[in-house]
């Protein structure tokens, strides 16, 4: 075989050729560790959240022409770019040659904060860019590309982010669109009033080359490369493939694997090395598609984009098979739904089988081919074998020897392929898929793909065949329903017959034991199959032949008319102060351009200082165990395995600490939790120390151990609990027994029952530790409590904390989860580091990420009400149980925070116990809004309950409810600040209006009346969320040229922190009144935090922590101004006037100080305050599969006066969405033994760009004049959080509509409205509602009927 030892390859324009190359090398790996491009992020290492997407481009030198395409180097081969050019956002622009537009308008359209998922979100929009150019459609207007709205939408629908909420992403996507009407895109920096598209940062499509010259005149085709005693082959022919194939099977022990895409380690980590590896797409007969008699032959390479591609243009030339193209289409359009669009483009429709057929991959496409009779070819050794799909999916496991070449899908058509030769024969065919994202990026609970071919005479249809395909339900592989298939055929369409059919199916699609939501899996299967067959069936006196549903009775699953958008024009409101300008002005977030363009450093993009270590936990799987010992499967490339024993002498087994205690870094002899930190293993590179982490056995021993505490009732029973201070217990409101006793009905011990959240920061915990002189650590750590780090590792070190230094720029995401959880990940490096006197740093994993978080707090709740026949509650008394796990962290603090948000409603009397129960589960943290969430939805349980019992208007029981002043003071204190402040009743009245919430439940109700198989609910709430402001640093210097930089004790963790500082900086220190301090927002620069710069910088946490680093910057410029105002006055004397740099200049001549510091304590009676908002939500559930979408949210929120609005804006829609999560999507599950078992992308959903809020509007009221708070302004970071609840009420109401409709079909009378719904309200909580066997009711019911 000839040999080439080269890679050549280009990166943003340079080249790089390598000849020596590990073939298991990713691309994200490479650009990383050896590049200077350190925009492509690891955010989840599986594909799943676009963080590390490239664009790829491709030279076809016999097309002449580029292919360029997205990729997610987290999972492509390095060796695999041969060729090939890469594009990341650095190459599209940067702070010295110019940000591209897609950097500037991602920037003015508020779409960054963290910016960790940034530049992943430019590549993915600007791949679609390029490629919209070769489309054959008009030339758009300048300034415009030929994308439409839709498709900027979706071109980020792969991409993750846990801040913005997405909404202004989208807008900034959108505004490259020519179909875009710009009046439609929300808050810019680029207009306020005249929406015009030269507002806009120019985009020139033709600005970046992707595929560079140099490239098109060297590349060769690589058949060899070698590297060790591993190597990558790349045949260019079936025989070459064979040889290599008998060459590998001769050789004992040979590893050998098959590439194409590679997507498959995102879902079966791989930890086997392999010994060779074999490209298969430079073989032309497996990366083709082709026409061949009756049907279509797909290789087994061939991407699923291409296939897409290829089906949605594939046409039939015979008359007669108009059928065969709409198949086609349907499959393309199926395939749409699978993946990411990065994984698309790479991802082969031969892996995709392969792994269904090895590994039981739970496959879309298996499932959709099984349907339309496809076939595959298999090559082993020299034998080519044609199997039909059926039983290529039952043989045994492919092994090593064995290709699959390709797929053959039949052109159907219904005189040929077995099918009956009548007239009026017609074929109908339709795929499913139900799944927690509609437009994919997640696996469905079941797919589905129905091929029918129906007779049609007079008045009825016949089935001549039926194939019925069913898949991802918890079975090997994809399944045909052969006992219905069988039980239809031959026989006329009837309500009878289908009533029969689903019965069938019931018990033909059944999951095997252990699988998730079995029931609801089955219901969904007779679902499908109704809403296939219905349509059929006479409608209107008609027979339905199309494939839409009749009025009224379809489920939009097969009938759903695609809205022109995913996401409405929305409104934002907001209000500018000019009074302290620029404070209160909507300015750009600081750092968003440059985070845009990748040039922002987060602490894993440090380089690494020479002789560098990288390190991995291995945590317990087992709850409570002794370990005896640990034991590295591979030790090669392993330097060390720290354990509790590698603590210096007189050092502290310390990895976190607050004022309630603090919690080990290692286990010692015995565990407390399974995904509790047992040792530290550290190698020499992030991959190897890994790997070696992940395949460490440890030995347990359990005996004479007590069973652990898994359960809030187990610590219960052995009276396991962490005590609360009586400080931060909360107080009782009233007479309860009084209360009781005033009312008129009475609920007893109602139950609800709230899950843990995890923390979905796109930047997982990383830190490094580089030893310095004189015994001195310093530690750059993504933390949001720098100054706790240094205190913890000081301790476990034994040294003085003067020794240790910890350096935070800015954290990738926070919420909490980077407080307490990200100072054992420093204090790790650090010990390693001071053990093995070498620089040690990690970037942690996303499932030991997620194994080791803790997360937000479990909790069970009982609760007493009595209430008055009006729905006024005159009594609620709580039992609260909240899981904290093994230690303390800040659980003690949640009965606080919980009470403060369940005081929203006047309850009359007011009592509860909280128990803080201590358990062997991983240790729960703050996470955003702690305890005030769970507060709040309790509250609204409680109405919602109360109503129901009443047959009550929930939001009539809610107005009842309200709070005067007089009874807020009751609840609240001095946190009910002044009557004036008091605004919820304005914004409540205010967002009746606004969302013109009466007449949208009338359209509601009506739509319920009409509608069978989807109902709509709609609900608003209230939130009071009391804040409190803490002690804060802050420092001001004012350099020799007149710039300006400031250090404060608050952390940047995409809150917009540094740029309210910015603004408050420039605005006080304006107070100079020289000549140029208009222009003094442009010479401020807020700096990193460093411990031994800026002492006390405390927490950043609790929504308060921007207005106190304002206030502490105040407070410092307040000194300066001071100092130079005389000076200035005096020079102005002499000169006339006098700018701020000749100030300056003055003051460094004539020794005045221009630093100061300050330390901001907040007046006792006035840290505390309430915020307030008010959210109305609509959604629309649909009874067959427990879909839920967001129709329409209405926020208005009070952010007094707004230091930022655009910042503001940002906070309340980005936690608004995370709230969504909670409420309805994300499930932090764990198994018997407390290991948290949802350990990645795969199976953690959070909100994405199609399952948030289809229009989201904002208002952010400006309630004027707050003397007791910064410059008048209110926290936005956490409560807004709360508002979400609203979606779970609206859902809540739907089902109820759908709950009594049930009743009728079951012909009982009155309705079944009292019901628990479940958080999160996943899509099998809101089925099992909604019935799971409604369709059999629904269908008896018409058979009772007639």
């Amino acid at each position: 075989m000839e040999q080439d030892q080269r890679l050549v390859f280009a990166v943003n324009g340079e080249r790089f050729e390598l000849s020596s190359v590990d073939p298991s090398t990713t691309l994200l790996q490479f650009l990383r560790s050896h590049t200077r491009f350190k925009s492509v992020k690891l955010g989840c290492g599986e594909g799943g959240c676009g963080a590390c997407n490239v664009l790829l481009s491709k030279f076809d030198s016999k097309l002449k022409q580029v292919e360029d395409y997205t990729v997610s180097s987290c999972l492509t081969l390095l060796c695999s770019v041969n060729g090939c050019s890469i594009t990341t956002t650095e190459g599209l622009g940067n702070i010295n040659d110019g940000f591209h537009s897609i950097h500037q308008r991602l920037a003015g359209f508020h779409a960054s904060q963290c910016g960790f998922c940034t530049p992943g979100m430019c590549i993915s929009l600007f791949s679609a860019l390029v490629n919209s150019e070769k489309m054959h459609r008009p030339e758009p207007g300048l300034g415009f590309s030929k994308l439409t709205a839709s498709e900027a939408e979706k071109s980020i629908s792969g991409n993750l982010c846990r801040c913005t909420g997405y909404r202004p992403i989208a807008d900034a996507c959108k505004s490259f669109a020519a179909d875009v009407d710009m009046e439609d895109l929300g808050l810019n920096s680029f207009w306020k009033k005249d929406a015009k598209v030269h507002n806009l940062p120019f985009y020139d499509s033709k600005q970046i080359t992707t595929y560079p010259e140099f490239l098109k005149n060297e590349y060769k085709s690589t058949t060899v490369l070698n590297h060790q005693n591993k190597s990558w082959y790349s045949p260019v022919s079936i025989e070459e493939l064979r040889s290599l194939v008998e060459l590998s099977s001769a050789e004992n022990g040979v590893m050998v694997k098959f590439v194409a895409g590679n997507t498959g380690i995102g879902y079966y980590k791989e930890t086997d090395q392999f010994d060779k590896y074999i490209d298969l797409r430079f073989i032309p007969e497996l990366s083709t598609f082709k026409k061949a008699g009756s049907h279509v032959e797909i290789g087994a390479t061939v991407s699923i984009s291409k296939l897409i591609l290829a089906l949605k243009e594939e046409r039939i030339d015979d008359d007669l098979c108009s059928e065969c193209d709409i198949v086609f289409k349907k499959i393309a359009s199926h395939l749409e739904k699978i993946a990411s669009d990065s994984i698309r483009n790479v991802a082969s429709i031969g892996g995709n089988l392969v792994m269904a057929q090895r590994k039981n991959f739970p496959s879309d496409i298996a499932t959709v081919l099984l349907a339309v009779k496809s076939k595959v070819t298999i090559l082993t050794g020299v034998k080519r074998e044609i199997l039909t799909l059926e039983e290529f999916l039952e043989k045994p496991a492919l092994d090593s020897r064995s290709v699959l070449l390709s797929v053959f899908i039949p052109c159907l058509k219904p005189t040929k392929n077995g099918y009956s030769e009548k007239p009026n024969t017609k074929i109908i065919f339709q795929t499913y898929r139900s799944s927690p994202r509609p437009l994919g990026n997640a696996l469905p609970y079941l797919n589905a793909a129905f091929l029918a071919e129906i007779y049609l005479c007079d008045s009825s249809v016949e089935i001549n065949s039926i194939r019925l395909a069913f898949g991802s339900f918890g079975v090997k592989h994809a399944i045909s329903a052969s006992t219905v298939e069988n039980y239809l055929v031959g026989k006329t369409l009837s309500v009878d017959l289908i009533y029969e059919a689903v019965k069938l199916i019931r018990v033909a699609v059944c999951p095997e034991n252990g699988t998730s939501h079995p029931a609801y899996r089955s219901s969904l299967a007779v679902s499908f199959l109704f809403d296939f067959l219905w349509p059929l069936i006479e409608a209107d006196g008609c027979i339905n032949t199309s494939t839409c549903i009749p009025h009224g009775v379809g489920s939009r699953m097969t009938c759903d008319h695609s809205e022109p958008t995913l996401l409405s024009s929305a409104k934002q409101v907001i209000e500018s102060s000019h009074e302290h300008y620029p404070v209160g002005e909507p300015i750009v977030k600081s750092g968003a351009a440059i985070q845009a363009s990748g040039e922002a450093v987060f602490v894993d993009d440090i380089p690494s200082p020479l002789n560098c270590l990288h390190g991995a936990f291995i945590y317990s799987t087992k709850p409570l165990a002794r370990v005896k010992g640990i034991k590295l499967k591979s030790e090669k490339d392993v330097n060390s395995v720290v354990t509790f024993q590698d603590i210096p002498k007189g050092g502290d087994n310390i990895g976190a600490k607050t004022l309630f205690g603090a919690e080990p870094l290692f286990a010692d002899e015995l565990t407390q939790c399974a995904g509790q930190r047992i040792a530290f293993a550290v190698a020499d590179t992030q991959k190897n120390a890994d790997v070696a982490a992940d395949t460490a056995m440890v030995d347990y021993d359990i005996e004479d151990l007590e069973p652990p505490i898994l359960t809030v009732e187990q610590a219960v029973e052995k009276s396991s609990f962490f005590e609360i201070p009586s400080l931060v217990y909360p107080s009782q409101v009233g007479d309860f027994s009084k209360g009781m006793a005033e009312s008129d009905h009475q609920i007893h011990s109602a139950e609800i029952q709230l899950p843990s959240q995890y923390y979905f920061y796109m930047e997982t915990q990383t830190a490094l530790a580089v030893p310095d002189e004189d015994n001195c650590m310093v530690v750059y750590s993504s933390i949001q409590v720098p100054e706790y780090a240094q205190s913890v590792i000081s301790r476990c070190l034994n040294i003085p904390e003067h020794n240790v230094r910890v350096i935070t720029r800015r954290v990738g995401g926070g919420f909490g989860g980077k407080a307490l959880k990200a100072m054992p990940v420093a204090t790790a490096c650090a010990l390693a580091a001071f053990r093995l006197r070498r620089p040690v740093r990690t970037y942690v994993n996303r499932k030991t990420d997620m194994i080791m978080a803790g997360g937000r707090h479990p909790m069970k709740i009982n609760y007493t009400i009595g209430f008055k026949s009006n729905g006024k509650i005159t009594a609620l008394h709580l039992d609260i149980l909240i899981n904290a796990g093994m230690s303390a962290d800040v659980s003690p603090m949640l009965p606080w925070n919980m009470s403060c948000a369940l005081k929203k409603y006047n309850f009359g009397a007011l009592s509860f116990d909280f128990k803080v129960c201590k358990t062997n589960h991983s240790s729960k943290s703050a996470m955003r809004a702690p305890g005030e969430v769970q507060g709040s939805f309790i509250a609204e349980a409680v109405i919602e309950h109360v109503a129901c019992h009443l047959s009550l208007d929930p939001g009539f029981v809610r107005e009842v409810n309200f709070h005067s002043f007089d009874s807020l003071q009751l609840f609240y204190g001095v946190g009910a600040g002044e009557p004036l402040e008091y605004t919820l009743p304005t914004i409540w009245d205010k967002l009746m209006k606004s969302s013109n919430f009466d007449h949208r439940v009338e359209k509601v109700n009506k739509f319920n009346k009409i509608n069978i198989w989807r109902k709509k609910g709609i609900s608003r709430i209230p939130i009071l969320h009391e804040v409190s402001l803490r002690p804060t640093p802050g420092k001001v210097s004012i350099l020799r040229y007149g710039s300006v930089v400031v250090e404060v004790g608050g952390i940047e963790l995409g809150q917009g922190l540094w740029t309210k500082v910015k603004q408050m900086t420039a605005y006080c220190l304006s107070a100079v009144q020289c000549d140029g301090t208009d222009g003094l927002l442009e010479k401020v620069r807020v700096i990193q935090a460093d411990t031994l710069s800026l002492v006390q910088g405390g927490f950043t946490s609790g929504s308060t922590t921007s207005e106190a680093s304002c206030e502490a910057v105040r407070l410092c410029c307040n000194v300066l101004v001071e100092r130079l105002v005389s000076l200035k006055e005096k020079l102005t004397e002499q000169m006339g006037s006098v700018n701020w740099e000749l100030l300056i200049m003055h003051a460094n001549m004539q020794s005045v100080n221009l630093s100061a510091s300050s330390f901001f304590v907040p007046e006792f009676t006035s840290m505390r305050y309430i915020n307030y908002g008010a959210a109305v939500s609509e959604v629309e559930v649909n009874l067959l599969t427990g879909e839920t979408k967001i129709l329409q949210t209405d926020i208005i929120y009070d952010c007094g006066q707004s230091l930022n609005p655009a910042v503001d804006l940002g906070q309340i829609e980005g936690a608004f969405v995370q709230g969504i999560g909670f409420f309805m999507l994300e499930e932090y599950l764990t198994n018997s033994d407390g290991l948290v078992v949802v350990d990645g992308t795969w199976t953690y959903k959070i909100p994405t760009i199609d399952t948030i809020p289809k229009q989201l509007n904002v208002q952010i009221l400006n309630s004027g004049h707050h003397k007791k708070r910064v410059l008048s302004s209110k926290a936005s970071g956490e409560p807004p959080l709360l508002l979400a609840a609203s979606v779970h009420c609206a859902t809540r109401a739907a089902i109820k509509e759908a709950r009594n409709q049930l009743c009728s079909w079951k012909g009982l009378d009155g309705s079944d409205s009292m019901f628990q719904l479940d958080v999160p309200a996943t899509m099998p909580v809101v089925k099992t509602l909604c019935g799971l066997d409604n369709v059999e009711f629904y269908l008896r019911s018409l058979l009772s009927s007639s």
